[in-house]
């Protein structure tokens, strides 16, 4: 896939190769192979022609490639629980998001992880958070009154309320900075493994299609809900590591941004959504479970790795230091 993207859309005539893998959710050749479709729709990639975006016989390997993913997550999220009123959904999310039966990464970061394990951390992160709030904001023009007023008003925040210096994925660039690392977009997406990308491959694929709309905004409620208290034991790790405050700083900004942005995701806009239409029910809780999931995933395939005494990057960690 990466020759063909090399060349011009059209240069190679070749079938693309079948799509379909043992385990897609952990797959790493897999999930790196759908990262690098979706990412023609964000920044694209330097010497690769932006016309591929739109290529049909790349899209068509894309929708292979995604019928694989998205039939395997549903398969692990398994059936929704029903029924539901129109508030029930937005009830839901905030059960979920005070389940915390999960292995806490964020507490081991904040009591025991070293400075190369919060290193290995966040370059896990930067895939996600240097797009910060991007693969959402594909869905802005998918909604229409309270809903999209609500996600609109999330979103600023997000990119800083029209100051660059304050966008999120800035901030966090500055974090990557103070732990030694690179802030340039993308400069780790071959570093990390499958269970890392699927992570940030389930968001795009949620934005990206309409018909799944419902699924991105239970994936960005359920984000925001379970957001603070993680964030504030990252920021007291690094804190008891010494880092200095350009490296605590996008933790803290998320510990007061997502307590205000928690209830404005469950309640005003996934309870417009479903009071407007209630088939979007299922779908806004199927992409919460799905969220719950693949960071369930991350976590484990992270904990293990350190307890294992081993990198949970590919290759050698010191290669993707900057």
């Amino acid at each position: 896939m990466v020759a063909r993207l090399a060349r011009e859309p059209g240069a190679d005539a070749r079938p693309w190769p079948p799509a379909r893998v043992p385990d897609p959710l952990a797959d790493d050749d897999f999930q790196l192979a759908l990262a690098c479709c979706y990412e023609l729709s964000y920044r694209g990639f330097a010497g690769v022609d932006d016309r591929w975006e739109w290529d049909p016989s790349l899209l068509g390997f894309r929708l292979e490639l995604e019928r694989e993913f998205e039939a395997a997550i549903r398969d692990a999220v398994g059936p929704i629980e029903r029924p539901f009123g129109p508030e029930g959904p937005s009830r839901r999310l905030v059960a979920m998001s005070e389940d915390d039966d999960g292995p806490s990464l964020s507490r081991f970061l904040a009591r025991e992880a070293s400075l190369d394990q919060f290193r290995e951390f966040a370059i896990h992160r930067s895939i996600y958070t240097l797009k910060e709030a991007d693969p959402h904001s594909f869905v802005i023009p998918r909604l229409e009154g309270a809903a999209k007023a609500a996600l609109v008003e999330i979103q600023a925040d997000e990119y800083g309320g029209g100051d660059a210096d304050r966008m999120h994925a800035t901030i966090f660039g500055r974090t990557l900075r103070s732990l030694g690392l690179s802030d340039t977009y993308g400069a780790y997406l071959d570093a990390v493994p499958g269970t890392t990308l699927a992570t940030v491959n389930l968001v795009s694929l949620f934005g990206l299609h309409r018909r799944l709309r419902g699924a991105a905004m239970g994936h960005l409620a359920l984000f925001e809900l379970t957001s603070a208290v993680p964030n504030r034991r990252y920021g007291n790790g690094l804190r008891r590591l010494g880092m200095s405050e350009d490296a605590t700083h996008y933790y803290d900004e998320h510990v007061e941004a997502d307590s205000v942005h928690d209830m404005i995701a469950a309640y005003d806009l996934v309870g417009a959504m479903v009071r407007d239409d209630q088939s979007l029910g299922d779908e806004i809780l199927f992409g919460a479970l799905a969220l719950g999931w693949v960071e369930s995933a991350f976590a484990q395939q992270l904990m293990q790795a350190w307890r294992d005494g081993r990198s949970s990057l590919r290759g050698d960690p010191l290669r993707v230091a900057n």
